[in-house]
């Protein structure tokens, strides 16, 4: 995000690469909060704002794959659902979501698989229906 420029300007920025890119249009109805702030500098947008622009400036180009490290990091409650709403919604409409995240709570609910990861390396994998079963397990990874 370019501190020196509003959340518009910040939109406008990366070029639509392929078919497939939203408008600015289906960026606000996404994040009908950016509209309201599209006038605002980059520096005055909240942390949860600021991750609703990095998104949406990767949706602009029609990218199909998503990579989102920590999304939710220091972000508030409503906010983190918030997030989690937008990627279902991504998730629904085809795009493919590679997330980083140690908020378990927020991953379980987004996430189709999950892989589990120790000093670098994976030691587990699960699906959303395995988690449920091996809850103890989990918790002993997380150290819960």
């Amino acid at each position: 995000i370019f501190s020196s420029l509003n959340v518009e300007e910040n939109l406008l920025l990366p070029p639509m690469v392929r078919p497939g890119g939203m408008s600015l249009g289906e960026i606000y109805q996404l994040f009908p909060n950016l509209q309201e702030r599209r006038r605002s500098q980059g520096t005055k947008l909240s942390g949860g704002e600021q991750q609703m622009l990095a998104i949406g400036r990767i949706l602009r180009t029609g990218a199909n794959l998503l990579l989102l490290d920590e999304p939710t990091e220091g972000l508030a409650p409503v906010i983190v659902q918030r997030i989690g709403d937008i990627i279902r919604q991504l998730k629904g409409r085809g795009f493919t979501i590679l997330l980083v995240e140690q908020n378990f709570h927020f991953a379980a609910t987004v996430a189709d698989r999950h892989y589990i990861m120790e000093d670098g390396h994976v030691v587990d994998i699960m699906t959303a229906g395995d988690v449920k079963q091996n809850i103890g397990k989990l918790q002993a990874y997380l150290g819960v």
